[in-house]
């Protein structure tokens, strides 16, 4: 019986000695060699997310700092894949946490446009709105919404926080926000 496997490249070989030769020596100058070669695809995946080229920078040499302690943290069976996933979530994360209240509007909070007072632009009416529909959620859905939007926590900050499951959590967030679009479109339409 024959089995199939994926053709091994020889980068894989050269990526896995380089990254077995770190973890051995710690010798930056070997991760460095290694990073070297994947940096543009690292700088690609910035431009994807972050849409803006210095912050994608950025995120080249911060993620370079998070790999001097990641690759000794997890099992890496082929380095490009797994540093594009590694690139991907710390982007994500930047996102998440790079958005301030103040820059994200209501319209993005509930994702529902023309709910909001569609002939108004009063930010403090659409706050008004938003704060009384959030009173009608159940304690947990406002609690684990409050947390999740407007204090930017990720839901294991928010299952900590709250001491529910993180099942729980997405399920009061998801239902909780469908609540506030159903309130807010009955208080656009008065």
């Amino acid at each position: 019986m024959k089995f199939f496997t994926k053709p091994v490249k020889p980068e894989d070989n050269a990526d896995e000695q380089l990254l077995n030769s770190y973890r051995a020596t710690r010798d930056l100058k070997v991760l460095g060699k290694l990073y070297e070669r994947y940096m543009p695809l690292v700088y690609g995946v910035g431009l994807k997310y972050l849409k803006d080229e210095e912050l994608a920078q950025d995120a080249v040499m911060t993620i370079f700092e998070e790999l001097t302690q990641k690759v000794h943290q997890h099992e890496i069976k082929q380095f490009r894949p797994w540093l594009y996933v590694l690139s991907r979530n710390h982007c994500l994360m930047q996102l998440r946490t790079g958005k301030k209240l103040e820059t994200v509007t209501l319209d993005e909070f509930v994702e529902f446009s023309p709910v909001l007072h569609p002939d108004t632009n009063d930010r403090e009416e659409a706050m008004q709105a938003l704060e009384r529909c959030l009173d009608k959620l159940t304690p947990a859905q406002k609690q684990s919404v409050k947390l999740f939007y407007l204090d930017e926590k990720c839901y294991k900050e928010v299952a900590d926080a709250t001491g529910f499951t993180m099942n729980e959590v997405k399920s009061h967030i998801q239902n909780g926000k469908r609540n506030l679009k159903i309130c807010l479109e009955k208080n656009s339409e008065r």
